[in-house]
């Protein structure tokens, strides 16, 4: 349970108090009225004691009686009622009494943590101590109890009367007369001789003081003087009355009173009998059935108990039963007090104040506290002589004589309800009576005795009322006991309230019982006990009583030693809902946010749906609008489990609230809740929406909304463009650079604000999701902006914010068209729990800080025209439920993590994607392609052409293009020649020779050219406009030579054009186009060149004295499938590009015009190649190229032309910089691994003089032609390939090798010992060429001389540029099989090793002489050739060993 202001002490002995009832002659009443105060009125803040008072038991011990307050009444009769129930003047003085008291807003609230719960929630309820408090003294009286009886009577008359004795002698005979006529039931006395006081009230403003004296000594020998006093009131004057602030205690005690008066006069007053004379009696009959109460009970009961009788000329007065209050509780409140005009209490000072305390002292001390002692010893007397009769006798003589009692006399009520009535001098109800008494003192002990004995009374007898009656007062009893000699028993409590409610069906008591008892366990810490106890008093008969007593439960089980969370806020809940119930809706309201707490965020969305609907509604009633739309707006967007029927009525009661808050007064725009918006999803672009293709044109495709955002493509786009602003800035990318960002979105850098351009649209992209399982229809949707222009000076001030937001609230057009243009969705259907795109637009005319704030929107239900019930229950055509509104687009930008206190913290940088700076016009280009192709067989040569447009009004110029494929596309360098008449009769991309009809095919055509004249080299390509510039609304069309990729499959070819304005000094410094294709490689021929060293001596060479030539063999294959529909392949031609070989002549033994190949057949073309003149090969600073082309056909092609040359530089460089990259890598882990740098000098120095002396370098390019059938004609392709040989014995391919997997390497901590360092065998072995000079047959006579001697010449060739030593060994016997099948008896006479130096590239010839002895074949290719170079220390072997045999056929003559 709640805190209480009063301890449990004080509310138990509060709840039973003695009680006095108050007759006044009229004239004393009009003494106290001036005070606007009844004279019981007047007393009620004084009736607490300050001092304690005595009383002797039965066994003449003094018992003290502590902090004892008593209760005045004024006589109130009324007709007999029951006491099973509250009539419905009580329960609406009960309803009255919680209404009026709310929790105060600036009260300061308990604060709870447990678990991760952090609940605030009022820890007291004044409301329930008021309620319990007013019902505790609104009870009615019983008879089987007398707690609530009368116990004495105060007399009161004024001084002014003309004989006071016959007044006092006159309301002496009315109260006996009210207690013993018979005629009324109540109100109800406790003991026959009532105690009467006689109260001589003295009005010091207006009587005679000593006539009143005279007066009270007459009573005190009349009536003696401990039975009547002297009471002074009104000593302050009315001029005193402004001067002096007098303290009103009596407003706490009033307001209350009056809510009571006016209830029990509008129930009983119809009824009164107005003409009735003074001792006459009024019945108040009201019909119980027509009554009904607030929270919807009828009940069979009429008015309270001390009802005021009818208006009689006697001074009975118009009053109401005492609501006794504790006077230090303060003032509730004080705006309700009542009383008429003027305070309370303002003739009395407060020295009246002490008169009427000390008065109440006397009267209790001297009076009343006497009088209950003398009653005490009384009935302890005639119960002490009955236990003289034997417990067995006394039942049986009661039973034989009736003892009094009568069976229930009603036959409407079942005989188990309350079982037997005793009569008023009934043995048992004097034990009741003698408990009673003692418990109002304070004797608890002797009053558990009592009680004790009467309950097993009442048992014995089924009286199960007066049982359940003495249990209930037999546990309070326990409890109060000082020291407690007897632990508190519940169970009484249990069993007390179980009989009221069961047996006796009377909740009004069980009520009471619940009360106490729950209080006491609270006391104890039992607050389980006391939870389940007052659940167990909720019912169906009070909607009031269930609502507080839940939220109590709900108090226990948050108070307990680990708080039940979940259990308060169920049974907050469920209060709440009592609450609603009862009307009280307030308290309603605040009991469903308090449970809210718990029920937030915890993912019980059905149970925070309900919550925050109740709500809405109580909010909504309670003219709370901005807290209804708020609970209604938490229901909307969170993700409900709801039915799309209860959404839809939700949305319905959400709209119509909404549109009732807002009405037509709208200041500023409202947020809506509805759709949800994925803020961080927005993405904004930049520049007009790109165009398709139009006809045979196709557009770039630039940037646009429906691409994904790919972050190694933005790097890629990114990489490109540093190379453009590089080339543009000599080779350096500046400092302030920023790569172009056409479209912004959460992955993107939004640190800096982006520029716009005027006159360029905006376009924003935002996200709606539709939550709910119902339609949305959005309507006039646009976007919400705030712009800063540039300083100019204007109307307005530079510099001043100016926004669309009060054109939207208008709901007009835009007035603001002239700054910005705002498109306008005109409707926006969104479907249930959709998720939609809406794209916004915005031109910009003028320069300046552009802000994009949110978007705004009209609202309402898509199912437009059924009818709904509203909150109000009126009905509403949904057609018309439209609110305006807005929400803002909030993104926060990514978080930072760049410094120790980004990390430390969480820290989120800025994100200004929606804050574009508007700039100054920019050259805008568009480029369209035609004729390009979207497939190509590999090193197929296409010719398409590309248009240039600026669509600006500003001139652009510095246009350039980069792309990630540089070897697919060439514009062509600026020495290409016209087009030969050739190639164009031929559609030909190349520039094409007829062949000169003396030539034979095969003949050789040579032309050196420069690599400056190919000066797009690099990445970046400078495009070839005429002037270098494009005007406003200029075109132009350039030719564009593509070329397949040499590997086949799809491949993503990206170009970046970049351009920029002719007007300098603007913000924004270049702009870029971008643009990707998709080419679908398809396979062609697979080219696989080795070259070899002629064995030919130099000598016999006819072309070049100085030096051998070089076999090239060329394999070609059709690797292509049939699927492309290619019918043959034919070779044209073959060339080559070398600064130092070149191609001589063909000796292909097949002297065909071309070679054809159809699919998967293999051709082999064999050629001679030589070095070339030195005056060509000089090396200058230019490098110059040789180009030899070997035409197969009857026309030649410029190979050094546009486009062959280019595609040949083009794939030479991109191969150079693959070839680059791997050596440099192995230079650089060779390196690691060495451990002496002499050593490496020294042998990197060799080897690559043992390089030299084998290298080619040699480019072959092969040019074919395809022919195709494709829809029945006949196509012709042509294509490219391209070989490089680098290196002598090495075998090139056009096709690039897959790349193997590299092999794991285990992970070496301890260096290892650098292996020594040797040259590599096979290389050094080609330092040496061999040829052996012979006669092929020789004829001897082995007859006359059996040994023939053939001379044979050696020539030795130093194929390197170094001194090299030479050993000639003659004596090896060669043991290869080849060697073996050849007769081998022959042998070298004459020296039989040689040890010669060879200057470099020296060539030397030995003679030396073979000896054979008989006629046969023989292979002279036995000798063995040792080289090395000067500086070398190991002698390796010549590879001429593993050369063909050298046969020699001997012949006898």
């Amino acid at each position: 349970m709640a805190q209480c202001v009063q301890s449990v002490l004080e509310f138990v002995q509060d709840s039973f108090v003695p009680l006095v009832a108050v007759l006044c002659s009229e004239e004393a009443e009009r003494v106290t009225r001036k005070n606007n105060l009844n004279f019981a009125e007047l007393l009620r803040p004084f009736c607490r004691l300050t001092s304690d008072g005595h009383i002797r038991d039965p066994n003449n011990q003094v018992q003290v009686v502590k902090n004892l307050r008593i209760c005045v009444n004024n006589v109130v009769t009324s007709p007999s009622t029951s006491s099973a129930a509250l009539s419905p003047a009580q329960r609406r003085l009960l309803n009255e009494v919680v209404l009026s008291c709310q929790p105060q807003e600036s009260s300061a609230a308990n604060v709870i943590t447990a678990g991760d719960y952090d609940l605030q929630f009022s820890a007291t309820t004044p409301w329930f101590e008021a309620y319990r408090e007013n019902f505790l003294h609104t009870m009615p009286a019983s008879d089987h109890e007398f707690l609530n009886h009368y116990l004495a009577c105060l007399l009161v008359v004024s001084s002014t009367e003309a004989v006071p004795v016959e007044q006092f002698l006159k309301l002496s005979q009315e109260q006996h007369r009210i207690q013993h006529s018979g005629d009324y039931t109540n109100p109800k006395w406790f003991i026959p001789n009532t105690l009467k006081y006689y109260v001589l009230l003295h009005d010091m403003s207006d009587g005679d003081e000593q006539r009143a004296d005279t007066v009270y000594e007459d009573m005190k020998q009349r009536y003696g003087p401990q039975g009547c006093y002297l009471l002074k009131i009104n000593s302050r004057t009315v001029s005193a009355e402004e001067d002096e602030q007098i303290p009103d205690p009596w407003s706490q005690y009033l307001h209350r009173n009056h809510l009571h008066n006016q209830d029990m006069l509008d129930d009983v007053a119809p009824a009164l009998n107005s003409s009735a004379v003074e001792n006459d009696v009024g019945t108040a009959e009201v019909d119980c059935h027509q009554l009904t109460e607030k929270d919807g009970a009828s009940n069979s009961l009429e008015s309270h108990p001390l009802q005021l009788d009818s208006v009689s000329s006697s001074g009975s007065l118009h009053t109401l039963n005492a609501v006794n209050t504790d006077p230090k509780k303060g003032a509730r409140d004080p705006e309700s007090q009542v009383g008429g005009a003027g305070s309370h209490g303002a003739r009395l000072t407060l020295n009246d104040h002490d008169h009427i305390r000390q008065f109440i002292q006397e009267f209790t001390f001297r009076g009343l506290l006497p009088h209950i002692e003398k009653n005490i010893r009384q009935l302890n007397d005639q119960l002490v002589s009955r236990k003289g009769l034997s417990r067995s006798l006394f039942t049986a003589t009661k039973k034989w004589f009736g003892g009094g009692k009568v069976p229930e006399k009603s036959i409407n009520e079942p005989k188990s309800t309350c079982g037997l009535l005793y009569p008023p001098e009934a043995p048992e109800l004097q034990i009741r009576k003698m408990a009673d008494l003692c418990f109002l003192v304070q004797h608890y002990e002797l009053a558990y005795s009592y009680y004790h004995t009467a309950k097993k009374d009442f048992l014995s007898d089924q009286a199960m009322l007066y049982a359940a009656g003495a249990l209930e007062m037999a546990a309070v009893s326990a409890f109060l006991q000082a020291g407690a000699p007897r632990p508190y028993p519940a169970h009484y409590m249990d069993t007390a309230i179980q009989t009221y409610r069961d047996v006796c069906k009377n909740m009004v008591l069980a009520e009471r019982c619940a009360l106490l008892s729950a209080e006491i366990l609270k006391s104890q810490v039992k607050y389980s006990e006391a939870a389940t106890l007052l659940i167990k008093m909720t019912s169906e008969d009070s909607d009031l009583r269930s609502a507080l007593l839940l939220e109590q439960a709900a108090h226990c089980f948050i108070n307990m030693r680990n708080p039940m969370l979940r259990k308060f806020a169920f049974h907050m809940i469920l209060a709440g809902h009592r609450f609603s119930k009862a009307g009280q809706r307030r308290h309603a309201l605040r009991c469903y946010c308090q449970a809210m707490q718990v029920y937030k965020g915890r993912g019980w969305s059905l149970a925070e749906d309900h919550i925050n609907f109740t709500i809405g509604r109580q909010s909504f009633t309670l003219h709370q609008p901005e807290n209804a739309v708020t609970a209604f707006r938490q229901i909307l967007t969170n993700d409900s489990r709801q039915t799309a029927t209860q959404q839809g009525a939700f949305l319905r009661e959400y709209l119509y609230v909404y549109k009732s808050v807002m009405g037509g007064n709208e200041v500023g725009l409202p947020q809506l809740p509805l759709p949800c918006i994925h803020s961080s999803a927005t993405r904004v672009y930049f520049g007009h929406e790109r165009r398709l293709a139009e006809g045979e044109k196709q557009a770039a495709t630039h940037v646009s909304l429906d691409q994904e955002y790919d972050l190694d493509l933005a790097a890629m786009w990114c990489r490109l463009e540093e190379q453009l602003v590089a080339a543009v800035n000599r080779g350096v990318v500046p400092g302030n650079f920023q790569p172009t960002q056409c479209c912004l979105n959460s992955q993107t850098n939004n640190l800096h604000h982006p520029l716009a351009v005027v006159e360029e649209p905006i376009i924003v992209e935002v996200t709606f999701r539709n939550p709910l399982k119902v339609s949305l229809a959005l309507s006039n949707l646009s976007l919400l902006w705030r712009f800063t222009p540039d300083g100019e000076k204007t109307e307005e001030s530079p510099g001043e914010a100016i926004t669309n937001e009060k054109d939207t609230l208008a709901q007009g057009m835009s007035q603001k068209d002239d700054i910005i243009t705002t498109e306008i969705i005109q409707e926006f259907h969104m479907g249930p729990e959709e998720t939609k795109l809406a794209r916004l637009r915005l031109l910009p005319h003028r320069t300046g800080q552009l802000n994009i704030v949110g978007v705004v929107y009209n609202l309402s239900s898509a199912s437009s025209g059924e009818m709904a019930p509203s909150t109000e229950g009126q009905q509403t055509l949904d057609g018309l439920m439209v609110v305006h509104g807005r929400q803002d687009l909030k993104i926060q930008g990514l978080r930072l993590n760049q410094t120790k206190e980004d990390k430390m913290l969480v820290r989120h940088g800025p994100d200004r994607r929606l804050d574009p700076i508007i700039t100054p016009p920019m050259p805008l280009m568009e480029v369209f392609f035609l004729q390009f192709p979207t497939a190509l067989l590999c090193g197929e040569i296409r010719k398409a052409y590309v248009e240039f447009c600026n669509v600006s009004g500003v001139a652009l110029c510095g246009l350039r293009v980069a792309s990630t494929h540089p070897d697919f596309f060439t514009f062509g360098s600026q020495a290409t020649t016209p087009l030969s008449p050739a190639s164009a009769e031929n559609c030909s991309a190349y520039k094409t020779l007829a062949t000169p009809p003396g030539d034979q095919p095969g003949s050789v055509s040579e032309m050196v050219v420069s690599a400056k004249d190919f000066n797009q080299m690099s990445n970046v390509i400078e495009i070839p406009i005429d002037g270098g510039t494009l005007q406003p609304g200029e075109s132009t069309q350039l030719p564009l030579w593509l070329r397949g990729p040499d590997q086949e499959g799809v491949h993503e070819i990206n170009f970046l054009f970049y351009y920029e304005s002719a007007e300098k000094g603007i913000k924004i410094s270049h702009r870029v186009l971008r643009h990707t294709v998709f080419i679908c490689a398809s396979r062609s021929l697979s080219v696989q060149a080795s070259a070899c060293r002629s064995s030919v001596p130099p000598h016999h060479s006819l072309d070049d004295k100085s030096s051998g030539g070089t076999l090239v063999f060329i394999d070609v294959e059709n690797i292509n499938t049939s699927e492309a529909g290619v019918r043959e392949f034919h070779i044209v031609q073959v060339s080559s590009s070398s600064q130092h070989w070149r191609l001589h002549k063909c000796i292909n033994p097949t002297k065909d015009k071309d070679c054809k190949l159809t699919s998967r057949e293999r051709a082999k073309l064999c050629f001679r190649a030589t070095r070339c003149k030195p005056h060509q090969a000089a090396s200058d600073a230019v490098k110059k190229y040789t180009f030899a082309d070997l035409n197969l056909g009857n026309e030649r092609i410029i190979s050094s032309a546009t486009p062959c040359g280019d595609f040949f530089f083009r794939c030479c460089r991109s191969s150079e910089s693959q070839r680059a990259g791997a050596t440099s890598a192995r230079i650089s882990s060779s390196n690691k691994s060495q451990g002496s740098v002499p050593a490496v000098d020294r042998t990197s120095d060799l080897t690559n003089m043992v390089k030299k002396c084998n290298e080619l370098d040699l480019n072959l390019i092969i040019i074919w032609k395809a022919y195709v059938i494709e829809d029945n004609k006949q196509l012709i392709l042509e294509g490219q390939l391209h070989v490089a040989l680098q290196t002598i014995g090495k075998e090139a391919s056009s096709l690039t090798p897959k790349e193997e997997a590299q092999e794991m390497v285990l992970f070496k901590f301890k260096s290892e010992l650098p292996p020594p360092v040797a040259l590599p065998s096979v290389e050094l072995s080609q330092l040496i060429k061999t040829n052996l000079h012979y006669p092929e047959t020789y004829t001897h006579l082995f007859l006359q001389d059996s040994l023939c001697v053939v001379p044979v010449t050696l020539t030795l060739s130093n194929c390197s540029l170094a001194q090299v030593d030479v050993i000639i060994d003659l004596r090896h016997k060669s043991t290869s099989p080849e060697s073996l099948e050849v007769h081998s008896s022959f042998t070298w006479v004459g020296q039989t090793q040689y040890k010669l130096q060879l200057k470099g590239q020296e060539v030397l010839c030995l003679t030396l002489r073979a000896c054979f002895l008989q006629a046969g074949v023989y292979n002279l290719n036995t000798l063995r050739v040792f080289a090395k170079p000067v500086e070398q220390d190991a002698m390796c072997e010549t590879s001429q060993q593993t050369a063909s045999p050298a046969l020699i056929i001997i012949n006898n003559a």
